[in-house]
């Protein structure tokens, strides 16, 4: 089958023929439609991301779009022609989606939302996973609450106010000035974070208390502002990009909580694996009422353009979650 193959951290993707994979117990063979692309997928590529311990030669690609082909042993929730959908690969020593075929743990898919595109349903699963960790597993999100969505136009950050927002919240978001549309977009009331400090909008948008819920995608200084925005003692601080060093005084000054979401772990441990699962069906859910779908850059890139793909990605010049047209 044809993949593309990271051969060396550092070097340029390479497109060939490798042998297809055979579904084992548990698991099926999945005919790939579609791969979402993500920024961690640049950063292994350039090998920044050791927490992802990823196997060379490795197939990249977390998010996987595609039809059920074959099943392996003892397998009864899936059958061939089934349209499915998950965060399957691409880490470890786990084959990822950028590949014609891949093999994927039954406990890590759900059926794919009818009410989505394969190039849709390919570009949710990572960031749809790690927003529903955050704000559902960690933070129990709930109506009436103020929730502060940080980078709320990136991948994980309109999944966030989506999910937020299906749940009753009141949510607010910042984004640069030129994405200020598209979280107003999603309902959520837009904070210009080149025009405001965190003590401006914590007093306009809260009269000072801080937010019951602040769910940061962005990480160093947005994950201190973090800290400083949050609601005295029941105020709850989620982070998906937890790097360098913080001073938690800010946090303890308001008797507030914290906690990091690494969505990687699944995959790596193989602990959690039927949550996944879990969670892309909720998300399917969601979907399928027209509560949720994700805001996609409009570029068609096939196999052959992943090296584009990944560079759109990594200059930050997306317009939304790229995906590849796999099928």
């Amino acid at each position: 089958m044809r993949a593309v193959v990271l051969e060396e951290f550092g070097t340029p993707l390479v497109l060939g023929e490798i042998r297809q994979p055979v579904p084992g117990p548990g698991e099926v063979l999945v005919r790939v439609e579609a791969s979402g692309v993500n920024p961690l997928d640049t950063k292994i590529r350039a090998g920044h991301a050791a927490h992802a311990r990823t196997v060379l030669p490795a197939v990249l690609g977390l998010d996987l779009a595609g039809v059920v082909v074959e099943t392996g042993p003892d397998v009864a929730a899936f059958a061939p022609g089934d349209a499915v959908y998950g965060l399957t690969g691409g880490v470890g020593d786990v084959q990822g989606s950028l590949a014609e075929y891949a093999v994927a743990d039954v406990r890590l898919l759900a059926r794919a939302p009818d009410a989505l595109t394969p190039r849709q349903a390919a570009a949710l699963p990572l960031t749809a996973a790690t927003a529903w960790e955050g704000l559902i597993d960690r933070a129990q999100v709930r109506a009436g609450q103020k929730v502060l969505v940080h980078g709320g136009a990136g991948g994980v950050g309109s999944v966030a106010v989506q999910i937020a927002r299906s749940r009753g919240a009141e949510v607010f978001a910042t984004a640069s000035p030129s994405r200020l549309g598209i979280v107003e977009g999603l309902g959520a009331t837009p904070i210009d974070r080149t025009a405001t400090t965190v003590e401006e909008y914590t007093a306009t948008h809260t009269g000072g208390e801080g937010f019951d819920v602040v769910f940061d995608t962005v990480g160093g200084p947005v994950l201190d502002a973090s800290f400083a925005a949050v609601r005295t003692y029941t105020g709850h601080v989620v982070s998906s990009l937890g790097w360098g060093t913080h001073s938690l005084a800010p946090l303890s000054f308001r008797g507030a909580t914290y906690s990091g979401v690494f969505t990687l772990l699944p995959l790596l441990t193989g602990r959690g694996r039927a949550h996944h699962g879990e969670i892309m069906h909720a998300v399917g859910e969601l979907a399928d009422a027209g509560r949720l779908a994700p805001v996609l850059d409009p570029r068609l890139f096939t196999l052959a353009d992943v090296a584009d793909a990944h560079a759109a990605v990594a200059t930050g010049t997306a317009q939304g979650k790229i995906v590849i047209d796999v099928g």
